[in-house]
């Protein structure tokens, strides 16, 4: 259902030159693939640019064809087929439908799904994580993985894999726990403590 098109040879060039720079930063991917291919993989720390080359480079070690979810202006000719080719799938946020219940009618079209989202949601300096993953894993009935980076020790990859219950205060104790000694890029930017990152999201 809904297979990914075969990329274009300039995307398939780019990738190709992105995934010799990750090589050559000298990272070490560890983990293995989930053995659901319909999952969340949370992102994180995401602190610089540099993450997105590197979760390229450590997905693709251990098999893993990642996807993104992003706002459909970004896919406007001509990055229309180059965003496809790089594992977007856009979304359009100005139709009733958000964006949790638009991932979520995704995952039902698709019978393998890995798809990649930075709960910081942005580079720069976070407080609280946006808990819209949380709410697409518990409406598509997929697991999360989560997956990491540590720029102090050049590795990253994939950890553990877990249905949500549905308590989010308390799988939320266990992701936190989880991310706690990761290093990110700009340390600085990055929140790791439970009452910070939850914020006013406990229910």
């Amino acid at each position: 259902m809904n297979a990914d098109p075969r990329p274009t040879l300039a995307s398939s060039i780019v990738r190709r030159l992105l995934l010799r720079l990750y090589n050559a930063m000298g990272w070490q991917a560890v983990g293995a693939p989930p053995p659901d291919r319909r999952c969340i993989i949370i992102a994180a720390p995401h602190t610089s640019n540099w993450d997105f080359i590197l979760f390229l480079g450590l997905t693709n070690a251990l098999g893993i064809k990642a996807h993104f979810m992003g706002k459909s202006s970004l896919f406007r000719w001509p990055m229309t087929r180059f965003m496809k080719d790089m594992g977007g799938v856009p979304v359009d946020r100005s139709k009733s439908r958000n964006y949790v219940d638009a991932t979520i009618a995704e995952f039902a079209k698709r019978d393998e799904f890995m798809l990649v989202i930075s709960p910081e949601g942005t580079r720069s300096a976070v407080t609280q994580w946006r808990s819209g993953f949380y709410h697409i894993a518990m409406g598509a009935k997929v697991p999360l993985v989560l997956g990491w980076i540590d720029y102090e020790r050049k590795i990253g990859g994939l950890g553990p894999a877990f249905m949500p219950t549905g308590d989010y205060a308390a799988d939320m104790r266990t992701i936190v726990d989880f991310y706690a000694d990761k290093v990110a890029r700009h340390p600085a930017r990055t929140a790791h403590d439970y009452d910070t990152i939850v914020g006013t999201n406990r229910a």
